[in-house]
């Protein structure tokens, strides 16, 4: 491209996998000669990166994109596109109804975009591509990442389990595991790059590995060689399944040293009958047990869940085993979410027949309940000395730090900047529902891939 790059912006919504498929086609386009913004009214580009899990998330860019109607037809350099699951799975729908948009590209294709957007501006457009090409890609651009000191790294895509309510088989397809050897060498590169800690992505993420050979195949190996990495500090994976959390897989989150005691594992429900519509491969006893076991296992370990509630034909009784098994098992977050049908699901074909104003009252009753659990866990902790991997200032308040504990709690505390990316050590000092707060007692910087630990306290003046 001659003279002024266009600029684009990527809006994202949706999961982690998402935000990584994003954070993957900026580099793409910068490779391709794209310069980047974040500023949508002065993009030349606007691509909307999309989720299809629930009705609302579609809702949403439906909206936006009719809110580009006059620019569109107003700006003849200006282009609008549709990406990731929704384009998936509306493809040339998403024109007819929006006769000014410019490109709709698959999960399978997004990584065609800078050539599409080539196309589309030398007037050869629209384009909608939901094929691909077949290939699944998990390329990454150097320093496209979440945060300084952070990053996503996918390590398998797609999901094979069907679950009765979910369109992610039909928009990402079938499951499909990342070589550990390519995992590690991107791992390898982003802690040569200044990462410390990462993500391992996927649907089902703790079925990693079917369908690889040798004994790394799955992911308690894959975990072991991750770990080996220099330069890292902390390992992360999202999203577990209940039925395929292995002894392997508590195993290496005990026992390896930079995995965190962190398990997000989705319930969905605590009704057996509800479970089985849903085809989740589980009961209510089989997810309490899970949990008994992690936590013999890893006596540090949180977990997190996932709720969804009026799933059809969800009585009152069924909801209360729901409330019930997440006041057993005092989750350190729930995410919790309204059923709505999904096209190509198979749920989609029985009636929604729970009231959506029954649906509010249940989400807001399981929401009340996690709120109390938050209030009454956090509380709990203050006076405790915490591992904190410094993130960088506050969004709450730039004056100060915040970081996250290695399970997964945020805590804002005073500090010198210049700690981004260390570990500290934080006495907590006071909590709220969803933040810990505390004072830096010594924070760990490295000197030529040595650690020296240093006290700091107030604002990072020494002890």
């Amino acid at each position: 491209m001659s003279g002024t790059p266009p600029t684009v912006c990527i809006v994202t919504f949706g999961c982690q996998m998402n935000k990584l498929d994003s954070q993957l086609l900026r580099g793409e386009l910068a490779r391709s000669g794209f310069a980047l913004t974040d500023d949508a009214a002065r993009a030349d580009v606007v691509l909307y990166n999309t989720c299809s899990v629930r009705r609302h998330a579609e809702d949403r860019v439906l909206s936006h994109l009719g809110s580009y109607r006059r620019r569109a037809l107003r700006e003849g350099r200006f282009v609008l596109g549709v990406i990731g699951c929704m384009a998936q799975r509306l493809g040339p729908k998403l024109i007819e109804r929006f006769g000014f948009l410019d490109l709709v590209c698959g999960t399978h294709a997004f990584l065609r975009v800078p050539e599409y957007l080539r196309h589309v501006m030398a007037g050869q457009g629209p384009i909608v591509d939901v094929e691909g090409d077949g290939e699944v890609s998990f390329a990454r651009a150097p320093g496209m990442r979440v945060g300084p000191h952070r990053a996503y790294v996918s390590v398998m895509r797609g999901c094979d389990n069907f679950c009765s309510y979910c369109i992610v088989p039909y928009v990402r397809g079938r499951e499909v595991s990342r070589p550990p050897q390519e995992v590690v060498e991107e791992v390898e590169a982003l802690s040569a790059d200044g990462v410390r800690e990462v993500i391992l992505l996927g649907q089902n993420v703790n079925s990693y590995g079917r369908g690889l050979d040798g004994e790394d195949a799955g992911l308690a190996g894959l975990l072991a060689l991750v770990n080996e990495v220099e330069g890292l500090r902390r390992i992360r994976f999202v999203t577990s399944h209940p039925r395929d959390m292995s002894d392997a897989v508590l195993g290496a989150v005990a026992g390896l040293v930079r995995v965190c005691e962190y398990l997000h594992v989705p319930a969905q429900s605590g009704s057996d009958a509800v479970l089985r519509r849903m085809n989740r491969g589980y009961t209510a006893a089989d997810y309490r047990h899970m949990v008994r076991r992690a936590r013999e296992r890893i006596p540090a370990v949180e977990l997190a869940g996932d709720f969804m509630v009026g799933f059809p034909g969800e009585t009152d009784a069924e909801f209360d085993d729901t409330l019930r098994l997440l006041r057993d098992v005092r989750f350190q977050q729930s995410f919790i979410f309204k059923y709505s049908p999904r096209p190509q699901t198979r749920a989609a074909n029985w009636p929604d027949d729970v009231p959506d104003e029954v649906k509010r009252e249940r989400n807001q009753r399981l929401l009340a309940a996690q709120e109390e659990i938050d209030a009454e866990r956090r509380a709990a902790m203050v006076g405790r000395r915490v591992e904190v991997l410094v993130d960088g200032p506050s969004k709450s308040d730039p004056a100060k730090l915040s970081g996250r504990t290695r399970q997964n709690d945020i805590v804002v505390f005073t500090g010198d900047r210049s700690l981004a990316g260390t570990l500290g050590t934080v006495r907590l000092t006071d909590s709220t529902v969803l933040t810990l707060f505390g004072e830096l007692r010594q924070a760990t910087v490295q000197h030529g891939g040595t650690e020296l630990a240093r006290l700091r306290r107030g604002h990072g003046g020494r002890s």
